[in-house]
């Protein structure tokens, strides 16, 4: 089972019209997260997921819950926090499909997550995954660090920054407690766009050479319509992007790293070992299948991450 560690929430998506003198804005909300996303992307895979969060004894913190039993997410790690509410996330989409973000997060109980509330972790869990905003607010932040720090040894540990900076706005902050947790992933995926944000340089290979000096065996650099590169201690593996009709890109980057763990999970490849060995052919096949699930949700509108049977074609 893969431990995805991290907020859960609803995202609540605006459309206004196209008349702009109507007042009246239709509103869809929709249970979200990146982790929480990433989550359920796996088990619509048919890998074994289960999900470390805080939830709201709220109303919509009870309707997260009845997602994931229905998306078959183990919620066995999940903490309920009785004073919080559930964070909500306005989203409306830019010219182009992407989101554009405005996060209403305060007491939110996705940010909550005390050192108490941390598991003792069997054998079943063999990968944690990290990621998105839960990196950087405390008490989350620091006993995610926590968790990593001392169930990450003999495990696989990925990370993905899925940066919002609606949420914090010190990107010393970010860099920062990336660099913690960069310094115990064995795989990073990251979006150029990230890098941007933070260290000025979407390119990566700067970056990517400083985390492979560690404990990190692999950098994967999404781009969007631009592809996908790969950063080894050996070397640079570049990869086009599935051609789609796109609706929105809402969910893409997430259901890339449900597929990449998918996959290292199908291949037997989700231990440190074996993501140190992985060959460059072994790579572009993982890739390419990440590529293609993100394709998947890029056609449909929202966080719509696909279901196994419709990669059928693909590893």
């Amino acid at each position: 089972m893969f431990l995805i560690c991290g907020e859960a929430l609803f995202d609540v998506f605006a459309h206004a019209g196209d008349d702009d003198s109507a007042a009246a804005i239709d509103f869809r909300a929709v249970a979200g997260g990146s982790p929480f996303n990433v989550a359920f992307g796996l088990s619509r895979l048919g890998g074994k997921s289960a999900l470390l969060t805080g939830v709201s004894s709220d109303f919509l913190g009870e309707r997260l819950i009845k997602v994931l039993e229905r998306e078959g997410v183990d919620c066995q790690y999940l903490v309920r926090e009785g004073d919080c509410k559930t964070t909500i996330a306005m989203v409306a989409l830019g010219p182009n499909g992407s989101p554009q973000y405005s996060f209403y997060h305060e007491k939110g109980a996705d940010r909550a997550l005390a050192f108490s509330s941390l598991p003792e972790l069997d054998d079943s869990i063999k990968a944690i995954h990290v990621g998105s905003y839960s990196l950087v607010v405390s008490p989350t932040s620091e006993t995610l660090g926590a968790l990593v720090e001392r169930e990450g040894k003999n495990r696989l540990v990925t990370l993905d920054p899925n940066v919002r900076l609606k949420i914090e706005k010190d990107k010393d902050r970010w860099r920062d407690r990336i660099g913690f947790f960069a310094s115990h992933a064995d795989i990073i995926k990251v979006s150029d766009e990230d890098l941007e944000s933070l260290y000025d340089n979407g390119e990566g290979s700067d970056k990517a050479q400083e985390w492979l000096a560690g404990r990190t065996q692999l950098v994967i650099v999404t781009r969007g319509v631009e592809g996908v590169s790969v950063f080894t201690r050996s070397g640079r593996i570049d990869l086009p992007t599935e051609p789609v009709e796109a609706v929105d890109t809402v969910g893409a980057g997430d259901t890339f790293q449900a597929a990449l763990l998918c996959w290292l999970d199908e291949h037997d490849r989700s231990s440190q070992e074996a993501v140190a060995a992985l060959t460059d052919d072994e790579i572009k096949r993982m890739v390419t299948f990440a590529n293609r699930a993100a394709g998947v949700t890029c056609t449909r509108q929202g966080p719509d991450l696909p279901y196994r049977r419709e990669l059928a074609d693909s590893e």
